[in-house]
């Protein structure tokens, strides 16, 4: 087959700039093939090599006593104790829910298992993180669904608990919709797998489903923006099989006991490309494959195709030659192909071999840990404007706006059409704050949050990053769960804009001193760019999924309020509005500041919380929607209804940070007052728990309206 001659319009569609391609020359002192060329498109891209991120990333904390693994692997590993760990990761699959969003969801959640289970995990937990358009927009309706059936068909057919996340809706996200997939594994912390091959002579091995076309292109077309050729780029999205990945966990698991694996690398973006090129860069190693060899379910696959494609369900190993046999036998037994592609070698090189041709030919190291750098231009995000003053407001009134919103209304629509209940292990099931888990077989349990505001983060990206992780640190500290460390998934506009770039080095900077600050590193994570359609881009979304640690259940706090409880909030309230749900929802206003984070008082508060679980029944962070929402929340799901006794609009929906809102009997309530006056904690009482109304000052209105409201609103706005 003649290959295309390679002019400006290819080098451009492979996304590659003019300079790029200059340096491609200058490494290879020649003009590439086309299947070179799409090599270097896969792994220069920014899906693959963070090249307008990394200078930034490098900022970031990633170490501290319980990480076993920061990040450059498949997934995080930190230590639980007692011999075992948690591998983690956050992954978007933004670009392909797009365009297709039943299969670009599945396999994002696919993808992230495969992370977890590569490294020798059993995958235990899941999490989305989800960003739509206005309800209104012709195309939301039908993303939202897909996205929603995707996540649930895939991770219910694999068999993992989806325990949390979060959907929010916004202009922003018309013509460029977040996935954002977490799963979290089990395995023992000296049996943890890793991807760097080494040996000379080794057999690279490919295991799983066999190579299709479909997914070519993928991780290039996941680093450019959207226009009106979106359709064109629908072949560019992978697809699923849940039960093939069912298996190929079970084979990889089941393998890793024979001690045949030398290095495990997940089939991700850009396939074979992407992760022969790590292992071998990885263990200081050259890599030659022969295409022949790999199986395929298409017939006259190209070598460019059987480099690029997607395909899910794949992973490539370095094995150990004597253990061939007992290694073979394994996937043949769970019906998936294991075939010896290729060998490591001592050069720098990436040898492709298909028939008898040499279809690449490229120094391996260039291709990955060399890759361009970029110390993009940006420009700091100017402070945000004195605010317009904001009228009163009837609480009640305001509350319904809240509660009707799809953004804040009650999310069971989405998250029962996911399994939270397989394996038996689930505690806390999502719609109540972080999801927790039990580590099977011991006391312990592992508790899961996912949070941003990027309302905050595009007024101020440095508050609004480090408000990000303290949220995360007060949903796992309400629970009870001493907060161990963080994945973070950097959703951006195009990084080539200054005041975009500005906003993503702000975010990581604000991110960087708040897990500092809170002992919650950055142990693994994905960066996403040029999530823009027609020049617009999305708000700055800088997802944060984080893990904490209850070394008992006894230690969780997951109780209700009862009648007759009183509601505390538990840190400083001042009344910040700006950028808050009150003025989005009720005046259609986003302006103002974002709130001011103090992490020294994050942090004594957190603590004071947990030194005092024993005091407390029930307990919730303050976010968005304020006092008021949390305080609703609450008492709705314990089916009663609460007086909260102010009504100022500031105080009700006020979004300051570092506080708690939690539920005590009068003795536990007055013991919690003695505690926190001692701690230097502000603390003050707002309000009962009781009846069958809903108060705020003198407005009311009765608990099963405003139930039957928050409750039906989600679906009524996506029907």
């Amino acid at each position: 087959m003649l290959e295309p001659e390679i002019t400006a319009e290819l080098i451009a569609a492979h996304g590659l700039k003019p300079d790029e391609y200059e340096r491609i020359l200058e490494i290879i002192g020649r003009v590439p093939s086309f299947t070179e060329l799409g090599i270097f498109s896969a792994m220069w891209n920014e899906h693959c090599s963070y090249k307008s991120s990394k200078k930034w990333l490098r900022t970031l904390p990633t170490t501290g006593p319980q990480v076993i693994c920061g990040p450059g692997e498949n997934a995080g590993v930190v230590d639980i104790g007692d011999g075992q760990a948690l591998i983690f990761k956050m992954e978007s699959h933004n670009h392909p829910s797009y365009i297709e969003p039943h299969q670009g969801a599945a396999t994002g959640v696919g993808g992230i298992l495969r992370d977890v289970f590569t490294m020798g995990a059993r995958p235990v937990a899941a999490m989305n993180a989800l960003s739509f358009g206005l309800p209104s927009h012709p195309k939301t309706a039908h993303i939202v669904k897909g996205v929603v059936e995707g996540i649930g068909s895939y991770g219910n057919c694999f068999g993992v608990p989806n325990v949390g996340g979060e959907v929010r809706f916004h202009a922003s996200y018309n013509g460029n919709c977040l996935v954002n997939a977490f799963a979290a594994g089990l395995a023992d912390t000296d049996k943890i797998f890793y991807s760097a091959a080494s040996g000379v002579g080794m057999p690279v091995v490919y295991l799983g489903a066999k190579t299709g076309r479909d997914g070519v292109g993928g991780a290039t077309m996941a680093s450019a923006e959207f226009d009106d050729t979106i359709e064109d780029k629908r072949p560019t999205v992978q697809v699923g099989d849940p039960f093939t990945e069912k298996r190929l966990m079970e084979a990889t698991l089941e393998l890793m006991q024979t001690g045949a694996v030398i290095s495990i690398q997940d089939m991700g973006a850009a396939g074979l490309t992407c992760s022969a090129v790590e292992m071998g860069d990885k263990g200081g190693l050259g890599i030659k494959l022969q295409l022949d060899d790999v199986p395929q379910r298409e017939t006259n696959m190209t070598a460019y195709e059987m480099m690029l494609s997607e395909s899910q369900e794949r992973m490539l190993m370095v094995l150990h030659p004597e253990k061939e046999a007992v290694a073979r036998a394994v996937f043949e037994k769970w019906d998936l192909d294991f075939a010896i592609v290729g060998e490591t070698i001592p050069e720098d090189r990436f040898l492709i071999l298909h028939g008898n041709d040499i279809k690449a030919d490229l120094p391996l190291s260039k291709l990955s840990s060399e890759a361009p750098e970029y110390d993009r231009p940006w420009v700091a995000t100017p402070a945000a404007a004195d605010m317009e003053p904001v009228p009163q407001v009837d609480p009640i009134d305001a509350l319904k706006a809240l509660i009707g919103s799809p953004n804040y209304a009650h999310k069971s629509w989405v998250w029962e059409q996911y399994d939270h209940m397989v394996m038996g292990d689930t505690v806390r099931v999502p719609g109540l704050g972080a999801g927790v888990i039990r580590v099977h077989g011991t006391p312990k349990a592992i508790a899961f949050t996912s949070d941003v505001t990027p309302r905050y983060v595009k007024a101020n990206p440095v508050e609004g990053g480090k408000q990000a992780v303290a949220e995360a640190y007060r949903n796992l500290t309400a629970c009870g769960a001493l907060p161990l460390a963080t994945t973070d998934n950097l959703n951006f506009g195009n990084p080539e804009k200054p005041e975009i770039m500005g906003q993503m080095v702000g975010a990581i900077q604000g991110i960087g001193e708040a897990v500092a600050a809170l002992d919650m590193p950055i142990v693994s994570g994905n960066v996403s760019l040029y999530n823009e359609t027609d020049g617009t881009g999305i708000l700055p979304t800088p997802t944060i999924g984080a893990v904490g640690l209850l070394n008992s259940l006894d230690e969780l706090i997951a109780g209700q309020p009862s009648a007759g409880d009183f509601a505390i909030v538990i840190g400083a309230t001042a009344g910040h509005l700006g950028q808050s749900a009150l003025l989005a929802e009720v005046f259609h206003r986003e302006d103002g500041d974002a709130p001011h984070v103090d992490l020294v008082a994050e942090r004594r508060n957190g603590e004071f919380l947990r030194a005092n679980r024993a005091l407390i029944k029930a307990a919730t962070d303050l976010a968005d929607g304020g006092l008021a929402l949390a305080a609703f929340e609450m008492a709705e799901a314990a089916g009663m209804g609460v007086s909260l006794d102010e009504s100022d609009s500031a105080f009700l929906f006020g979004e300051d940070q570092a506080r708690y809102l939690v539920a005590c009997r009068f003795d536990q309530a007055e013991a919690l007052m003695v505690a926190a006056s001692a701690a230097g904690v502000p603390m003050n009482t707002v309000g009962k728990f009781g009846g069958d109304t809903v108060s705020m000052g003198a407005s009311s209105a009765p608990l099963a309206e405003l139930s039957a409201r928050y409750r039906s609103a989600f679906e009524e706005a996506i029907a």
